[in-house]
């Protein structure tokens, strides 16, 4: 497996590159998007790690450059920003996930496998993706939600189900608002003794 790490902290593409050799794979890096795009386009990749805060062309840019020449490829965002807001923005431009600054070693690479996994089921089933990809749904991700309600019959709150399965909270929400829309997913008002009452979400059985 090969990744492309665009970072403009020098410390942090030595670390990044220090866990792909630990993992067994190659890595390319690039200190902006720009260097970064160019990689891309001349070099064959698995993942693209992308920083949110770079000078010149930043996260967002990056990841829409990147989202027009390939829809496919999972691009995860780095960044120290935990704002809602942003994390919406870069799903609107293509992103794939998110990983916190400072970040740690088993966690992202954990995320990488469980994406390029995706990824590759994505190709294989290229065809029946098509209807998915319109919507900009994954069957891969797809999937990887449905079964974990399906074998974990209670329901679960987003959060629970994001930290479970190991996905940003944003894609799991986005995932279950389609399950919802489709009938597979039913939606369980909690009420707690303090705060708001709880949303949460279980495999409808007919």
């Amino acid at each position: 497996m090969k990744i492309l790490i665009i970072d403009n902290d020098e410390s942090l593409r030595y670390m990044l590159t220090e866990f792909c050799k630990h993992a067994q794979w190659d890595s390319d890096t690039a200190e902006n998007g720009r260097e970064g795009i160019e990689k891309f386009k001349s070099g064959e990749y698995d993942v693209i790690l992308v920083d949110y805060h770079m000078p010149e062309m930043d996260g967002l840019q990056t990841v829409r450059e990147i989202r027009k020449q390939n829809e496919y490829i999972p691009i995860l965002v780095l960044t120290v920003d935990e704002r809602q807001e942003i994390a919406d923005r870069f799903l609107e431009e293509g992103a794939t996930d998110f990983a916190l600054k400072p970040v740690k070693a088993p966690d992202l690479i954990s995320r990488i496998k469980l994406h390029a996994q995706i990824a590759n089921m994505k190709n294989v089933q290229e065809e029946e993706e098509d209807v998915f990809t319109a919507k900009g749904i994954s069957k891969g991700t797809l999937q990887s939600i449905a079964n974990f309600l399906k074998e974990n019959r209670e329901p679960y709150s987003v959060d629970v189900i994001s930290k479970k399965i190991g996905l940003a909270y944003p894609t799991v929400y986005r995932y279950l608002m389609h399950l919802l829309e489709e009938g597979k997913v039913k939606q369980v008002v909690s009420h707690q003794k303090i705060g708001r009452p709880k949303k949460l979400y279980k495999w409808y059985t007919h």
